[in-house]
């Protein structure tokens, strides 16, 4: 849940997340963030934004004195389920998640190529969705760079992983160069694999020496106060920002 009342006043004062954050000498995806989320700011950037924008800090953050007792409450209610592995994960569950999204769709994966080997009209749901206002960010690992062969090495399947990766962006390009889409392709060591569609999120926990459908995956619901998705979104924002665009046929 975003920080309405946030976005308004800067929109008021004739400001924008890039010059607020050019004020507080801070990243400009930090200030959306702030914007786009219910995460608060520490307190000596809420009392400079407090000034910038005449407003007072209660107003602008009414959650900021919330116990960290509340706060916990509100993160665990983002739990709606914990699965050992990917497999336990229904594919009812997978099915609704891709069907019933109608707005904001992130991926953050190394291949993911399960995601389209179980749902093969993927690439046409999302380019289809898109024209009706869908955004989807597909960000996949660069199938030539040293982390991807790492994670091949520590998976004990090699040089596997990128072909994987080749045979997931050849499967997805129907949804390439579709106004609304972006495909990245990142560097990142991943930690987690993310799938977020609109208000929820299945993350992937990876562990070492273990492939990613064995590793637990946490299925989380965005509530107000709630810190834990936006916590992850976050984390896929930071790989966002370093990853490069796609260039050229998905396949090469």
């Amino acid at each position: 849940m975003g920080n309405e009342r946030l976005r308004l006043a800067i929109a008021e004062h004739h400001l924008t997340t890039a010059t607020l954050a050019e004020q507080l000498e801070v990243d400009r995806k930090t200030v959306e963030r702030w914007v786009s989320s219910s995460r608060v700011p520490y307190p000596r950037f809420r009392t400079q934004v407090s000034k910038i924008l005449g407003l007072e800090e209660a107003y602008l953050w009414p959650d900021r004195d919330l116990s960290e007792s509340q706060l916990n409450q509100a993160s665990r209610r983002e739990i709606v389920e914990v699965y050992p592995n990917r497999g336990a994960v229904p594919h009812g569950l997978w099915r609704r998640l891709i069907d019933e999204a109608s707005q904001q769709v992130d991926v953050l994966v190394f291949a993911g190529l399960f995601l389209v080997d179980s749902h093969p009209d993927l690439p046409e749901q999302l380019a289809l969705r898109a024209r009706d206002g869908l955004r989807a960010r597909l960000a996949y690992g660069d199938p030539a760079s040293p982390v991807v062969e790492q994670r091949g090495i520590d998976e004990g399947i090699g040089m596997d992983l990128g072909a994987r990766i080749r045979i997931s962006l050849a499967a997805m390009a129907p949804a390439v160069g579709v106004e609304g889409i972006d495909v990245r392709l990142h560097e990142t060591v991943l930690y987690n694999s993310i799938y977020r569609f609109d208000d929820e999120m299945l993350v992937n926990t990876h562990l070492v020496g273990s492939p990613a459908p064995r590793n637990p995956v946490i299925h989380l619901r965005q509530v107000g106060r709630g810190q834990l998705f936006s916590h992850y979104l976050e984390s896929f924002e930071h790989v966002w920002e370093s990853a490069e665009p796609l260039v050229g046929s998905p396949a090469a």
